[in-house]
């Protein structure tokens, strides 16, 4: 029996070691993960697109059931486009509890598609994108925010 598709919908600006261990601790129920980077041209980025993609194929270079993809639009869309019946949501706290339940909600409603939330493990509960872009625009060291050497491409 074949195991399903998921995806894994966010931003990753930049991708975080809470994303790579949300994304390694869902492998084993998926045969495939799709990180779904959504692309938002009225949102500024810090990273450029192909950037962001880029890092994170060579975060999961040793895992080829990862695949990296920009999308635009609704991530159900990209579900029904890559034939993923769920969506992984990472939950550092009780306020993205409150958000991603409203989103996962909907998502069933108006796509049939499963969301699965996997708690932050504790710690990376305190780390975010946003919070990584400011302390790179502010020239702190992010080495243990990241998987990898980004600073070295803000500067």
């Amino acid at each position: 029996m074949n195991r399903p598709i998921a995806v894994f919908p966010g931003t990753f600006d930049p991708i975080t070691v809470g994303h790579v261990s949300i994304v390694e601790r869902a492998l084993p129920l998926f045969e495939r993960i799709i990180i779904g980077m959504g692309v938002n041209n009225t949102k500024k980025t810090m990273f450029g697109q192909e950037q962001r993609l880029e890092w994170i194929r060579e975060v999961f270079k040793a895992h080829p059931q990862v695949e990296p993809i920009a999308f635009e639009g609704l991530t159900v869309d990209l579900c029904k486009r890559v034939g993923a019946g769920f969506i992984v949501r990472g939950l550092r706290n009780s306020t993205d509890h409150g958000y991603e339940r409203s989103i996962a909600l909907m998502n069933r409603q108006i796509a049939g598609v499963e969301t699965i939330f996997l708690p932050s493990a504790s710690e990376h509960a305190h780390i975010s994108s946003t919070i990584v872009r400011e302390l790179l625009a502010n020239k702190a060291d992010v080495s243990a925010l990241v998987p990898m050497d980004i600073s070295r491409t803000t500067r």
